[in-house]
């Protein structure tokens, strides 16, 4: 019998992207668009969550973040962006229960800012976040101990975006830095300079780049990339020591795959167009929009927009598509509302949460069963407390 002879076979470019071993140079998207939603849920859920719901009463409180689904937001005590989400848990000790229709980042945020004997709960614990993920607490104590060795870490503030997990945010505040959201991400910076030279920013590089740039007149050549799968995040410690933004290398999967084409297509289909976008997306969107600002923003600038008025909007379907109905159906005048572009994806791992999900969350906690408990223990709680505290001090 003759030796097997070895196979021609070649890996494809798409095998060795799924492999780690290249990268696709025109996508920072990091899902596959999903295409449209299911259909509506049942009647039967509707009801059944209503009665969950109801029997459990003040016991429960249930947040809904603004890129949930409609039929989970019709059952939101609340809605609002993360930050928003995690102070209204905080500021509601009498309810036994906190069901966070969001992703676990935010719930985790929840737990750390509640007290003890409340349970937050995530209907579903496949409810990430891409970008939370890019930044793994292994990954940026490798980082520090790079800062080191270039001499630049005593000099050096973390600032973590708010869409992070609770290690990172420990380590922000272990190391003497704050968190921060889109909207007070100015602030953050300009606290951290005063304190130190540079600001190492977690984990969405452009949000921090955003910021400094457009918000504190920085220049792109003050900020760098730190890659934590290269040796030494890729760069070298002339360019740590020289740079004030160590950017590092994460992005939103979502906000990540707006482009200038996706601006220029828009404005040229429909003439007077005023695009806004969500800081998280790319510098050179941020700077062909007419507007940049985060989710609350978004919906603020909307509501106060004139009758008639049009707008494309970079930012997550299930919102736009919310806001889309709602102003389209004013009295005097509707706007025109529509997503920025013409290929729309949804936030694959917030839309994990749907009702059968929130349905089986509801009936467990009616029925004495606590599921899908999230929870920070102790020591990383305290440090993740300490850096979210002086977000909350900042001027």
């Amino acid at each position: 019998m003759s030796a097997a002879q070895p196979l021609d076979v070649q890996p494809t470019p798409l095998a060795l992207l799924l492999l780690g071993r290249e990268a696709d140079p025109t996508s920072e998207r990091g899902v596959e668009c999903p295409g449209d939603l299911p259909a509506p849920s049942d009647p039967d859920l509707v009801a059944r969550a209503r009665a969950a719901k109801e029997k459990l009463g003040d016991r429960v409180f249930v947040l809904g973040h603004h890129y949930q689904r409609d039929e989970v937001i019709a059952f939101a005590d609340v809605t609002g962006d993360s930050f928003k989400l995690a102070r209204e848990a905080a500021a509601r000790p009498e309810a036994e229960y906190i069901v966070f229709c969001g992703v676990h980042f935010m719930a985790e945020s929840a737990d750390i800012l509640t007290h003890a004997a409340q349970q937050v709960v995530l209907p579903d614990l496949a409810a990430g976040c891409s970008m939370a993920d890019m930044a793994a607490a292994e990954q940026v104590a490798e980082c520090w101990d790079v800062l080191t060795d270039a001499g630049v870490a005593e000099t050096t503030v973390p600032v973590s975006y708010m869409n992070s997990s609770a290690d990172i945010k420990a380590f922000t505040g272990a190391h003497g830095g704050t968190i921060c959201t889109s909207s007070n991400a100015k602030r953050a910076l300009e606290w951290a300079l005063e304190k130190g030279d540079k600001v190492l920013f977690l984990p969405d590089q452009h949000l921090g780049r955003n910021t400094a740039v457009r918000d504190l007149g920085m220049s792109l050549d003050d900020c760098v990339v730190y890659n934590p799968h290269k040796p030494g995040g890729g760069l070298t410690p002339e360019q740590l020591r020289a740079a004030t933004m160590i950017l590092w290398r994460g992005h939103c999967s979502v906000h990540g795959r707006f482009s200038l084409d996706s601006v220029g297509e828009v404005r040229a289909r429909i003439p007077g167009v005023n695009v806004l976008v969500h800081p998280e997306c790319k510098h050179e969107v941020v700077a062909a929009a007419d507007q940049v600002g985060s989710t609350e923003h978004i919906i603020r600038t909307l509501e106060d927009a004139p009758p008639g008025s049009k707008w494309a909007i970079g930012t997550e379907l299930n919102l736009v598509r919310r806001l889309a109905n709602r102003f389209a159906a004013e009295s005097e005048g509707g706007k025109e509302i529509v997503f920025l572009d013409r290929t729309v994806c949804f936030c694959s791992t917030m839309n994990r949460i749907d009702l059968p999900h929130l349905v089986w969350a509801l009936e467990s906690l009616a029925d004495g069963t606590v599921v899908n408990r999230i929870e920070v223990d102790a020591e990383t709680q305290k440090h993740a407390q300490l850096a979210l505290e002086r977000m909350l001090a900042l001027p």
